[in-house]
């Protein structure tokens, strides 16, 4: 379980496919000073998406990532330089201090727009159709591994805010119409509508 509060930005390193070519093992260099302390099989959300660390070293970590989540999520376009949003798994105890985030990714949104707003940056995504009805005004969405509140929702497009301190912080500063971003709803919302659901 993660919070959607980034800790830092790794970038690709290494890649190498494995599997017979259909999975793929990353290098990633991360920012922490205690990566070579991370135990193996631990979770680490890259860019929202829920890895398993199969080795490490002084400031890096390696992850295999299944055909599965290449051909669901962004990582099947990673090359040697691109960037991520990284957040180590919560630990008892830990602050929440965004939402409950599971790193698995429901799906692929696309901005629409990012547009100056004050002293922040307004983004427009268009959410996937069997996504858009769990995304409401005001609820949590994780975008990229990162914890937003949703301003509005006209249809298939919701609007975030995101502050300074998230914009350079993050790999959202980088965002420009046309990007592809990992979307996970809100579970409490996933739960709730199956509920709904249910006779």
């Amino acid at each position: 379980m993660f919070t959607g509060i980034v800790t830092g930005m790794g970038e690709v390193r290494s890649l190498r496919p494995i599997g017979g070519g259909q999975d793929m093992r990353l290098v990633i260099g991360a920012p922490w000073p205690d990566t070579a302390g991370i135990a193996l099989g631990a979770s680490i959300a890259c860019g929202g998406c829920c890895l398993t660390a199969v080795e490490v070293g002084p400031d890096w970590f390696a992850v295999e990532v299944s055909g599965e989540t290449l051909s669901k999520t962004k990582l099947g376009g990673w090359a040697v330089g691109s960037r991520m949003n990284l957040e180590r798994s919560l630990r008892l105890g830990d602050e929440l201090g965004g939402h409950l985030v599971s790193g698995h990714v429901d799906g692929l949104g696309q901005v629409r727009s990012v547009l100056p707003e004050n002293g922040s940056w307004r983004v427009q995504v268009e959410a996937p159709r069997e996504l858009s009805r769990f995304i409401a005004s005001k609820g949590s969405v994780s975008l990229d591994g990162v914890s937003l509140t949703v301003n509005e929702v006209a249809g298939g497009l919701f609007g975030v805010n995101i502050i300074p301190h998230t914009w350079d912080a993050t790999t959202l500063g980088q965002l420009t119409p046309g990007d592809a971003v990992h979307i996970e709803i809100d579970m409490l919302a996933r739960y709730v509508a199956r509920l709904a659901e249910v006779p």
